[in-house]
């Protein structure tokens, strides 16, 4: 019982390490642009000094967050499921 319960903290682990690795993937870097690399709309300066390189306007960035969501809804119990067999 031991050994299953390491296995299984080990998985959770894996998942809390990928889940902040691929968030960090996701964060701007570099110099704030001053207009929006999508619709070229003006990024406000409180925008742009709040969030280090954004490239996004609100708008868009909230369109991307929610296609990046989209994306990302899988059935993850399934495919923790199979790497276990």
């Amino acid at each position: 019982m031991v050994g299953l319960k390491t296995a299984l903290q080990d998985q959770i682990d894996n998942s809390v390490e990928d889940g902040v690795a691929q968030a960090r993937s996701r964060l701007p870097v570099g110099q704030s642009l001053l207009f929006c690399e999508e619709c070229e709309s003006p990024i406000p300066e409180a925008r742009r000094k709040a969030v280090t390189g954004v490239r996004l306007c609100v708008a868009c960035q909230s369109e991307s967050d929610k296609r990046q969501n989209d994306l990302s809804k899988v059935n993850r119990r399934a495919s923790k499921d199979s790497q276990l067999r």
